[in-house]
């Protein structure tokens, strides 16, 4: 059925730059774009706008005609796609970028219908003047399963009335992403309950309600399987409390609690999500030793784990040790973790395939732990070290015993210099990706990765002063298909975050820059349619600064390839 996409494909693609985007049939007195791209530009004047119709015809033609001559008036244009059927049509807009079809829409009516027919996502300024085009809007965005809502901070966003009648023009909604929208309450939350019973995941950030409207939601969908919770403003209010025992606890697998001043709020949840799989709090206040100890009792089928920021002790670690599914762990920034956590959570959970460890510089986590991971860990993949300070036996054992081992990163390792590497370079022999960041490693550490890791494809170093030019330019002379990232700048990122996304450190600057841009939501733009520090408290925080960089690059760097 298919079989023509691709003959008509090319051609569509060579005209696509030259099509001008404020030219369309029909123009409301709003824009609208897909997730992530910019409004529509102003309708010109009209000399202007006669002279582009005119422009984009003769372009146009190319498609229509390849005997096309835009000078002679006595030319008949043929359009070959209208033998096309519509979801052949439909099939070509999936094969372009969100820009790319957002000009398709306005080359005539009939792409203009296909393009609104087959939208599934959008994303909309959650202004109060949204709700009157509420009804136009979704009349031709009618198959949008996957929708975000977002207000600026100091704008005033959509209501209850809204959001209802939203939910009501989109029951087949399955995700939905809420920024920003601050007179939202718990009755918009249980509109959306109510009317879009498919919905499988929710994100909520930077709203007025707590942990009701939430529950208002999971009373109501039975199949919500992610939700995702951060600054939430009600959240800190103690009268905000929530039973949390409804149908979708059933079916949630995934949760993420982020910045919540009162992240306790939503312990029930967690403790009553008997098929949760992944979990992540992130600089939530609260101890949460009791609820991890009662969630590992309770659900042993975690396969993710990710604490960061949080106040969490060995005991909290023992809880988790009874997730004998686990395969990925996150203990960043956690200061009373130890060694004996951290060896229970390596001795009873054999799946082990991802651990991040940032132990803030603390020396609470350092050989015991280490060495405990390299004896029962047999298939870990990724090991990302930020912050402690393990010696060669620990690292030699991580090398021997860890031969499934396909990315490493060590940041900020004072204790790591030549010998480490050489041991790493000689016996991880599947080790495909490695980041090196302040370490005090010289050539000679470089040129052990010449002879070892046959597997390596990506290497980063950053910040290891006694490398020198020559070095490196005799690696890559000696591994020409080695991908290789060298930068000895001392400039630290300031911003970044390791919370979003699974990773750990790795390249600073400006990588840590675009990591930071890519963990948060991207910017939606318009859519209309139709008290004073001590010293040491200083000292810690320019240590937090300096280092949180360190966090967000692994991220992507791991995952990239």
């Amino acid at each position: 059925m298919y079989d023509n996409v691709f003959h008509f494909l090319g051609p569509i693609r060579s005209f696509l730059p030259f099509l001008n985007p404020s030219i369309s049939h029909r123009r409301s007195p709003l824009s609208y774009s897909p997730m992530g791209q910019s409004p529509s530009s102003a309708v010109p004047s009209s000399p202007e706008l006669t002279t582009r119709k005119n422009s984009d015809a003769n372009l146009f033609g190319y498609l229509l005609n390849e005997d096309f001559d835009p000078t002679d008036n006595s030319s008949e244009i043929r359009n070959f796609t209208a033998n096309l059927p519509d979801d052949c049509l439909a099939e070509i807009f999936n094969f372009l970028s969100s820009g790319d079809r957002k000009r398709c829409s306005l080359v005539c009516r009939r792409w203009h219908r296909v393009d609104g027919q087959t939208r599934h996502r959008l994303s909309l300024n959650a202004q109060p003047g949204l709700l009157d085009f509420v009804p136009s809007l979704f009349t031709r965005f009618e198959s949008v399963t996957k929708l975000a809502l977002r207000c600026e901070r100091k704008s005033t966003s959509i209501n209850d009335d809204a959001l209802i009648l939203i939910s009501l023009r989109c029951k087949n909604l399955t995700r939905l992403k809420l920024r920003g929208c601050r007179e939202i309450t718990e009755t918009g939350m249980a509109g959306i309950g109510d009317n879009c019973k498919v919905l499988k995941k929710l994100s909520c950030s930077s709203c007025m309600f707590g942990a009701k409207g939430i529950n208002a939601v999971i009373d109501r969908c039975s199949v919500l399987e992610e939700l995702s919770v951060k600054r939430l403003r009600k959240v800190h209010d103690s009268t905000d409390v929530a039973a949390f025992d409804g149908a979708a606890t059933s079916s949630l697998k995934s949760i993420t609690l982020k910045e919540l001043v009162n992240g306790q709020s939503f312990a029930p949840l967690l403790i009553g999500s008997k098929k949760l799989r992944s979990l992540r709090v992130i600089s939530c206040l609260g101890d949460w030793d009791e609820t991890l100890e009662k969630i590992g009792g309770l659900n042993n089928g975690l396969v993710e784990i990710h604490l960061e920021k949080i106040q969490v002790s060995d005991a909290g670690l023992v809880g988790v040790s009874n997730c004998l599914e686990l395969e990925t762990l996150h203990v960043v920034k956690t200061a009373e973790c130890s060694n004996l956590g951290v060896s229970s959570v390596a001795e009873r959970c054999k799946r082990l395939r991802k651990v991040h460890i940032d132990g803030w510089r603390t020396n609470r986590i350092g050989d015991d732990g280490l060495i405990s991971i390299a004896k029962h860990s047999r298939n870990l993949q990724e090991l990302v070290l930020i912050g402690i300070y393990p010696s060669y036996m620990s690292l030699a054992a991580i090398a021997s015993n860890c031969k499934a081992l396909e990315r490493l990163a060590l940041c900020g390792i004072v204790t790591v210099g030549d010998a480490e590497i050489e041991c790493i370079a000689a016996k991880c022999v599947a080790l495909k990706k490695l980041c090196i960041k302040g370490c005090p490693i010289s050539n000679a550490g470089i040129g052990a990765l010449v002879l070892g890791c046959p597997s390596l494809v990506k290497i980063k170093i950053r910040k290891c002063k006694k490398i020198t030019g020559k070095a490196i330019e005799w690696l890559r002379e000696k591994r020409t298909s080695l991908m290789f990232s060298y930068d000895d700048s001392d400039v630290e990122a300031l911003d970044g975050s390791g919370s979003d996304g699974g990773g750990g450190g790795g390249s600073g600057g400006i990588d840590a820059a675009q990591d930071n841009a890519i963990a948060v939501l991207p910017n939606l733009d318009q859519i209309t349619v139709v008290g004073s520090a001590s010293s040491n408290a200083n000292h810690r925080l320019t240590m937090f600064r300096t280092r949180i960089g360190i966090v967000a690059g692994f991220r992507r760097w791991a995952n990239s390839g």
